[in-house]
Parts: C-alpha cells; sequence; structure tokens
C-alpha cells in the first residue's frame, strides 16, 4: 500500500513539473483543505442542468475527447462524467474524465472541476492510509480534471450481487453477513471522518470470488471531510433511502448493517441519533410535498 501511495505521490508532482503548475498538484495531496461537500457529481443520472437550477434553457454539453489509453472501452457516460475502461502504464485501469458545463463561467468551471478532482484523489488516499479498500490511484490530470484509477477486474456491485441472489430463489442469508460487512466498512470510514456523499449499493463493489465479501468503496466524487454527527448521518440515511428503494425486502439487512455499524463504530452514539433526526426530517418533507 505504501508503495502504491508513493508511486501516487511521485506521478502528480511529476506532473507539476510538467506544466500543470505547484497549485494543481499540491491540493491533490493534501487532506486538509475539504470541508465541504461537492455537488451533484460524476453517475448522477439527471439532466445536465441540473445544477443550475431552472434558469435558462439547456446547454448542450460538450464531450471532452477520450483519453489516450490502450484497449480503450466507455463503461459510462453520466451528467457530470465519462468513465472509460483500458490499460494505464500496462495495468487495468479506470480514467473519469469530467464534462465541462458550458453554462458556466469559464474560471468558475476550471475552478470547481480543478477542486472536485483534487477532492476525490483525497479521500481515495485517505481511506488507503486508514486499510480502508478503496482502487489505487494512478494519476491525477488538473489539465483535462480526469482521474486514473485502479480497475477492480471481475468485480460486481453488491447491487447486482444482491438482486440476482434474490432473483435466484437460493437462500439469502449470506446478505445478512453481507450487511455486518458493509456496516464495519462504513463505520471505519466515518470513524476517519470521512463522508463519502453518494452512499449507494451500486458504488461498493465485492472482488472475486464473491463468496469472500471483499468489500471496496468506489465513486467518491462526492465526498468530503467532516467529524460532524449530521454529516455521518445523512450520509447513513442517503444509503437507506437508496437500499429500501432498490432492493425490496431488505429491511432485516439494513437493521443489521445499522447494528454492527454502532457496535464498530467508536463515534457511533451521536450519529444514530442524528440518523433518526434526519429520519424524521425526510418524513416531514414527504407529508408536506
Amino acid at each position: 500500500m505504501a508503495t502504491a501511495e508513493a508511486e501516487v505521490i511521485g506521478l502528480c508532482s511529476g506532473m507539476a513539473g510538467a506544466g500543470v503548475g505547484a497549485e494543481a498538484a499540491g491540493p491533490a495531496m493534501d487532506e486538509a483543505g475539504a470541508t465541504g461537500p461537492a455537488i451533484n457529481e460524476a453517475g448522477t443520472a439527471g439532466p445536465a442542468m441540473a445544477e443550475a437550477g431552472a434558469a435558462g434553457p439547456v446547454v448542450a454539453e460538450a464531450v471532452p475527447p477520450p483519453p489516450p489509453l490502450p484497449g480503450l472501452q466507455l463503461v459510462r457516460q453520466g451528467a457530470e462524467a465519462c468513465v472509460y475502461r483500458g490499460l494505464f502504464l500496462g495495468r487495468a485501469a479506470v480514467a473519469k474524465l469530467r464534462i465541462p458545463k458550458r453554462y458556466r463561467h469559464p474560471a468558475l468551471e476550471e475552478r470547481l472541476s480543478r477542486r472536485r478532482t483534487a477532492q476525490e484523489a483525497r479521500s481515495l488516499l485517505r481511506c488507503r492510509r486508514a486499510g480502508i479498500s478503496a482502487p489505487v490511484v494512478y494519476f491525477v490530470d488538473y489539465v483535462t480534471n480526469s482521474i486514473y484509477l485502479e480497475d477492480i477486474v471481475d468485480s460486481i456491485t453488491v447491487q447486482d450481487h444482491i438482486n440476482s441472489l434474490q432473483q435466484s430463489g437460493n437462500d439469502t442469508s449470506s446478505l445478512l453477513i453481507l450487511a455486518e460487512k458493509m456496516g464495519e466498512l462504513l463505520a471505519r470510514m466515518h470513524d476517519e471522518d470521512l463522508i463519502h456523499g453518494d452512499l449507494t449499493t451500486s458504488n461498493i463493489l465485492l472482488r472475486p470470488p464473491t463468496e469472500k465479501l471483499d468489500l471496496v468503496l468506489i465513486d467518491f466524487g462526492l465526498s468530503f471531510v467532516s467529524g460532524l454527527p449530521e454529516d455521518k448521518g445523512v450520509d447513513l440515511y442517503v444509503l437507506e433511502k437508496a437500499f429500501l428503494s432498490t432492493h425490496p425486502d431488505t429491511e432485516a439487512m439494513f437493521k443489521i448493517l445499522l447494528k454492527t455499524y454502532a457496535a464498530t463504530s467508536k463515534k457511533s452514539g451521536p450519529v444514530i441519533k442524528k440518523l433518526d433526526e434526519v429520519r424524521l426530517r425526510g418524513r416531514k418533507r414527504s407529508m408536506i410535498g
């Protein structure tokens, strides 16, 4: 792990000397700079004007040219980024390229994209330093605001794994063990004061073989650093809403996840209390409409 992180820092430092600039190379590895969440990151399937609200007509976004990777393959194109698979220096990699927003002032767009790219790299490194499984960062390019990550080969999302077990009609008792593993993973992440910002079962991978339940956290585009129980409670609430809306009849599974989270995290008491408060606020908004 230390070797991988040293390699990342060396690559990013090399970019600064190659013309990216000291300002760009510095923030990417500085964890102290992140104090708030970024808004509406990669993978969001909504309209391109979601961040701007309803102010004006939708402006067609200019999709950036694909990266020069061998064996390039487009995996997903969302409102915020294009995700590709390919080879980076002979290793299986995923390249995430942010799509510039033409409705923003160019200077603001550059600043926001650079900050969000830097925060994603910081969060991934923070996880790995804490022993939390996340993709290795191979390279950060601030010229194109793109990030090159380890490709978790032959992995599947937790979402697909749960759906597959439920549809097969086989014994689903292993899902309870999976819920315990997820609770432990999220407790460790929150104890590092790292907020994911987009916790869903599609943003957690299972390495092969799936029987080992080796989990990997991905997609930190909305992540930020915060020690506030409120932020951690909202993180869990986002997962709960996504979990129960995507996977029917899994209420018991999520209860075990929370129980394991509470038993594992050293700071779980105030977080669970805040989660209950956030749930009440969510119900009131649903009733009001």
